[in-house]
């Protein structure tokens, strides 16, 4: 329990059930997400004690992955994802967002939607820096 409170204590916002995130996607612009921590907790409060976070982009189908450095087995793990689901791939150590209709390799740990901004994924190239961060107040 004393980590839970490291970590809250470390989220900007009143709501720590509900972590707001932004990706700064290099040459394109901003989009905004939001962590949900019951979806996936222990990999989510891995995730936001390393934010920020960046990566190249590579493409799969209607997704954009990029490794990260955080090596986790599944959780909650599902083979399918709505639109606008931010996950975290486990097999290739991966977050990964899927913008179209197309569904993960392997079964992946959602963690949350993209609120905003969702259609500039479309226009990510493979190689193209993704920074990850919390929003801050």
């Amino acid at each position: 329990m004393s980590d839970e409170v490291v970590v809250q204590a470390d989220v900007p916002q009143a709501d720590v059930s509900h972590i707001k995130v932004k990706f700064n996607i290099e040459g394109l612009g901003e989009a905004e997400g939001e962590l949900v921590r019951f979806l996936a907790p222990r990999t989510i409060d891995y995730i936001v004690r390393k934010l920020p976070i960046e990566g190249r982009a590579a493409l799969w189908k209607e997704e954009v992955y990029f490794e990260i450095p955080i090596k986790m087995g599944e959780e909650k793990a599902k083979p399918t994802v709505e639109t606008g689901t931010i996950a975290f791939w486990p097999m290739g150590g991966a977050l990964c967002v899927f913008y179209g209709k197309s569904q993960p390799y392997s079964p992946v740990s959602i963690l949350g939607k993209i609120t905003n901004n969702l259609e500039i994924f479309r226009q990510v190239k493979s190689g193209t820096i993704i920074k990850v961060a919390l929003v801050t107040a």
